[in-house]
């Protein structure tokens, strides 16, 4: 083997241990969870949002209703408006409903989950755990990977209308 091919191969390797984890889609009854994600947090914060892709694949609407993670005190569902200029995020009192046959995209400046309490920073390239619950579909673990603060969606992702 070259040692052009020797390095080629190390840079190979390295890239895979600093690369972000990728987002492992996940399914609970009807409801398929995809492209999850939440950022990296700076030391002191106290709450973080994570995103992803719900997508309902039933005959019937299902709801959003719950969600906790171990590195969060309490977990909620958020909705961000903005009223008279003012950015407001508020709990979803009764949840975020997914439609029958239809998909709901939880993103910054939308709806969201939110972890509220984290009992330390999230740091970019980790993975989050959480568990979503729905109201029929029930509940499903799920990894959110971690971004660099300030991050947007991620590039892999791609672009999507709802």
């Amino acid at each position: 083997m070259s040692i052009l091919t020797r390095a080629a191969a190390a840079a190979l390797i390295s890239a895979a241990f600093l690369a972000p984890a990728a987002a492992q889609d996940a399914n609970v009854g009807d409801i398929a969870i995809s492209k999850a994600w939440t950022r990296a947090t700076p030391p002191g914060a106290r709450v973080a949002g994570g995103f992803m892709l719900l997508t309902n694949k039933g005959k019937a609407a299902d709801r959003l209703v719950a969600m906790s993670s171990e590195v969060a005190e309490k977990g909620e569902v958020h909705e961000t408006t903005i009223t008279d200029g003012v950015m407001k995020m508020r709990e979803v009192a009764k949840g975020l409903e997914i439609p029958a046959g239809g998909s709901v995209e939880l993103k910054p400046g939308s709806f969201h989950i939110m972890f509220m309490g984290l009992k330390k920073p999230i740091a970019a390239g980790e993975t989050v755990k959480a568990k979503l619950k729905f109201e029929k579909a029930g509940e499903v673990s799920i990894d959110l990977p971690a971004q660099a603060m300030g991050a947007g969606m991620p590039a892999n992702h791609g672009h999507m209308k709802h």
